[in-house]
């Protein structure tokens, strides 16, 4: 699903992680990141108001604020790419600490 899967440069990670984004200093909105990799994420936004282009900054559990421009949004279903990427020992523990799901 979503936009930028035949491009994808990297593993993606199914992951079910609480999370939170805001655009510029506007109201904080929570949202279940449902996977990650090294340059992005997806998660699901039941507000559904993010438009491809706009900038947020993302906390993914306790880490961030990680910049972020929206890349597609479908429905309530938003992929980001961030604007630097999550590298080794913090990916590994978004995927093995704070995920209730993590990958095998």
């Amino acid at each position: 699903m979503g936009q930028g899967d035949e491009g994808r440069r990297e593993e993606r990670h199914h992951i079910a992680v609480e999370g939170r984004y805001r655009t510029g200093s506007g109201v904080p909105k929570d949202v279940s990141v449902l996977d990650i990799s090294e340059r992005g994420c997806r998660f699901f936004d039941k507000f559904g108001s993010l438009l491809p282009g706009a900038q947020i900054t993302i906390r993914i559990g306790p880490i961030g604020p990680i910049a972020a421009t929206v890349k597609w949004a479908e429905r309530q279903v938003v992929g980001v790419e961030f604007e630097n990427p999550i590298y080794g020992p913090v990916l590994d523990h978004i995927r093995n600490q704070l995920a209730r799901n993590p990958d095998s």
